[in-house]
């Protein structure tokens, strides 16, 4: 039995055009309404073999279908669409932006002066542009208006606008990468104090020594131990200073001044004093609740 044949995905150099890439230039630029317009505002999916394009809608809403995901834009904001992803629209017909579409030699230089470390062009995603709408939409105004000019350095122009809109492109994409990294680099940085408390508990080092031992600052260290455990490194420090205290009160039968002289306090007075500032009690207290417990159950 024959398989039947899987529906096949338009590939175009523009929406609704087969022809050869239609001018000498190495971008195209034109609003969202001009076709979109002809197509009853609704552009059905298809992809782009060689092409990268930037979406950018400044009023109005788009509901974007790209590989089969439908999302909605009721702000302004940046779409980047990369090579042979498969993509729909459909606008609101007060929509106004831009599309602007990159050819092959244009996406390489611009990633060559992004640099590797910054793939703003790879994947589809959606920036939105908040304060610098307006900012962005001059921009693309502004290339438009060149594309469809013909001054001199027309071309040097026109890459330069392109340019300074994937800086703004490639600065939202570090951000949003350093954002998705943040919680797992602080939860490194939280694991790795809490191991060099449990290694110097009882030598009483100083936040700020454990804190360069990690790399960071004390107020990044601070931050980052109230953020994830809830207290700042001191209390962290103290806590696990006292938690031993604990099982040395209930496990052995040390006198406080041995305990405080384990723990590195170099006066039983200072021990005291935490255990009862923290506990709420004395450690002599602590130790002959316990004994009494102990009593009543036995």
């Amino acid at each position: 039995m024959n398989k039947p044949d899987l529906p096949s995905i338009p590939v175009f150099k523009l929406y609704g055009e087969s022809l050869d890439w239609p001018t000498p230039d190495l971008l195209h630029c034109e609003t969202i309404s001009k076709r979109s317009r002809e197509h009853q505002w609704e552009i059905k999916p298809h992809r782009h073999a060689d092409l990268c394009q930037l979406l950018f809608v400044f009023k109005g809403q788009a509901e974007l279908e790209i590989e089969g995901q439908r999302t909605q834009l009721n702000e302004a904001a940046i779409q980047i669409l990369p090579p042979l992803s498969v993509h729909g629209f459909r606008f609101s017909e007060d929509v106004e932006g831009f599309v602007v579409t990159l050819a092959t030699p244009l996406i390489n230089h611009l990633q060559a002066q992004l640099g590797s470390a910054v793939q703003a062009l790879a994947q589809a995603e959606s920036y939105p542009a908040g304060q610098d709408a307006e900012y962005l939409n001059s921009l693309f105004a502004a290339l438009q208006a060149e594309y469809n000019g013909h001054q001199p350095a027309r071309e040097m122009l026109m890459h330069s606008l392109v340019s300074v809109i994937m800086v703004w492109v490639s600065r939202q994409a570090i951000r949003r990468h350093n954002a998705s990294q943040r919680p797992q680099r602080q939860r490194e940085y939280l694991n790795g104090f809490i191991q060099l408390v449990e290694e110097t508990y009882r030598q009483h080092v100083k936040v700020e020594d454990l804190a360069h031992r990690l790399g960071i600052s004390v107020s990044h260290l601070n931050g980052t131990c109230r953020e994830l455990a809830g207290q700042p490194a001191l209390q962290i420090m103290h806590e696990r200073q006292l938690l031993e205290a604990k099982r040395l009160l209930t496990y052995t039968s040390m006198t406080i001044y041995e305990m405080s002289e384990v723990l590195g306090f170099s006066d039983p007075t200072n021990f005291t004093r935490l255990f009862r500032r923290r506990v709420g009690i004395s450690p002599k207290a602590f130790r002959d609740r316990l004994k009494a417990e102990q009593n009543d159950d036995a």
